[in-house]
C-alpha cells in the first residue's frame, strides 16, 4: 500500500545589516510561487561529496548496541573471545577490532542496526531477537548467524492488572472471552511493539483490540486508565508485580536473547564478509561452549591404559566430552624407566565438578588438578554448516 506524506515547511527571514550583506536584494519581480518545477544547483563541493558517497565501500561493518546493559554485555562477550573493541573516543560512534582486519564497528541503537542491515549500510550486527523480529518483520535478507549468545535473556509478554475485572483472568483465552471487549470498546494495549503485538493478537483470535504506542514506564498505563493491558519485555517480573500487574498463561509472544545476525546479500556478495563471519562465529562458539566447563587431571595406578579407562568409565560423571584422555607417566626406578601411573584428563561441567572429583578419588585418582576452560574448538561448528546451507553454499 502506498503511503503519502504532506510536508509543510515555513521560512521566516528577519532582515538585518548582517544578513543583507550575505544575501543580495531580490529584484521586485521575484516570487515564491511558481508553477514550474523547482531546480537546484548544488555547490561543487556538495557534488563531490555525493559522488564520494556513491562509491562502493570496501570496509566490513559490524553494528553493536550503543548504550545500556546490552551494550556492556556485548563488549564483555567479545573481549572474552579475544575480540577487543578499540574505541579511541567514547563519544565516537565508530571503532575497530584489531584482530579482524578491514572491520569497522558502528555503535547504533538496536532498531537502527536492523534497519541498516536491511538498507545495506551494515553487514553484521548483534541485537536482541525481539528487536530483530519487530523491526526485521520477516525480511528474508536478514539471517541469524548465532541464535543464542547467552545474555540479554527476556520475554515479550502481555501483562494485565491483578485487580478489578482482571482479578480472575489468568490466561489469554480468559482475556479473549471477556464480554467487555467490543468494536466500540476494544481491549486497549500499550506497547512499543506495534508489529509483533497486532500480529500475535490476530494469530490468537483476539478481534477487538487497539494499540497505543508508548516507550518506557508502560507499567503505569493501566493504573492511569490509558490502557487495559501492556505488552512489554519482562526479565524477572519484579517490576510488574510491584505495579500490581501479572502475566497470563499463553501471553508470551516471544522468548528473546542476544543474537548475531547478518545480511544475506553482504554474506554472499561483499568480499571478506563471509570469512570475518566465520572467524567471529568460531570464536563465539568456542568460548560459549567452554563456559562453565573445567579440565580435571589426575594420576592413577594401573597396568595399562585400558585398565585405567575401564575404571574411569564405570563412573558416570567421568566420561568427559568424548571420553577420558589417558597418557602414561614415565618414572625412573633403579636406572630403568617404568610406567606405574597414568595421567588422565577429562572435561566436566561446573555443576558436576565436586561429584566428579570424589568419584575420581574413589577409584584411585590422586594429585587431582582443576582448571577452567577458556575455549573448546570443534572441528567445524554446526551453526556454520547451517549458515552455509541457508546461503545456498
Amino acid at each position: 500500500m502506498a503511503t503519502s506524506f504532506e510536508i509543510h515547511t515555513f521560512f521566516h527571514f528577519k532582515s538585518s545589516t548582517a544578513t543583507s550583506s550575505l544575501y543580495p536584494k531580490l529584484p521586485p519581480r521575484f516570487s515564491c510561487q511558481s508553477n514550474a518545477p523547482a531546480t537546484f544547483a548544488p555547490h561543487p563541493a556538495i557534488n563531490s561529496e555525493l559522488e564520494f558517497c556513491k562509491q562502493e565501500r570496501t570496509a566490513i561493518r559490524l553494528g553493536l548496541p550503543s548504550k545500556g546493559r546490552m551494550a556492556e554485555e556485548t563488549l564483555t562477550l567479545l573481549k572474552n573471545c579475544q575480540l577487543v573493541v578499540r574505541q579511541v573516543n567514547p563519544r565516537q560512534y565508530v571503532a575497530d577490532i584489531p584482530q579482524l582486519s578491514n572491520l569497522e564497528v558502528w555503535f547504533q541503537r538496536p532498531k537502527d542496526i536492523v534497519r541498516k542491515l536491511q538498507s545495506g549500510d551494515l553487514d553484521l550486527g548483534i541485537v536482541g531477537l525481539d528487536t530483530l523480529t519487530e523491526y526485521g518483520q520477516g525480511n528474508e535478507d536478514l539471517s541469524v548467524v548465532h541464535n543464542d549468545l547467552e545474555y540479554g535473556g527476556c520475554r515479550l509478554s502481555i501483562a494485565i492488572p491483578m485487580y478489578g475485572i482482571f482479578e480472575n483472568i489468568n490466561s489469554l483465552e480468559d482475556l479473549a472471552s471477556m464480554p467487555q471487549w467490543t468494536n466500540e470498546r476494544p481491549l486497549r494495549v500499550a506497547t512499543g511493539f506495534t508489529y509483533l503485538g497486532p500480529k500475535f493478537m490476530k494469530e490468537n483470535g483476539l478481534k477487538h483490540v487497539s494499540f497505543s504506542t508508548a516507550d518506557g514506564a508502560l507499567e503505569a498505563a493501566p493504573a492511569m486508565g490509558i490502557a487495559d493491558a501492556i505488552l512489554d519485555l519482562v526479565s524477572s517480573g519484579t517490576t510488574l508485580r510491584e505495579n500490581y500487574l501479572k502475566e497470563i498463561k499463553g501471553g508470551v509472544v516471544l522468548e528473546s536473547q542476544a543474537v548475531l545476525i547478518g545480511s544475506k546479500k553482504s554474506l554472499t556478495q561483499r568480499p571478506g564478509v563471509l570469512d570475518v563471519t566465520h572467524e567471529i562465529l568460531e570464536r563465539l562458539e568456542a568460548h560459549l561452549r567452554a563456559a562453565g566447563q573445567y579440565t580435571v587431571t589426575a594420576n592413577m595406578k594401573g597396568n595399562s591404559a585400558e585398565e585405567v579407562a575401564e575404571k574411569i568409565l564405570t563412573q558416570e560423571s567421568l566420561s568427559g566430552l568424548q571420553g577420558p584422555t589417558i597418557s602414561p607417566v614415565y618414572c625412573k626406578h633403579s636406572g630403568k624407566v617404568k610406567v606405574n601411573f597414568y595421567a588422565i584428563a577429562i572435561c566436566v561441567p561446573r555443576k558436576a565438578l565436586y561429584t566428579s572429583v570424589k568419584q575420581l578419588r574413589s577409584i584411585g585418582g590422586s594429585g587431582v588438578l582443576v582448571s577452567p576452560l577458556t575455549y573448546i574448538f570443534e572441528e567445524e561448528t554446526p551453526r556454520w554448516r547451517s549458515l552455509l546451507k541457508r546461503l545456498g553454499m
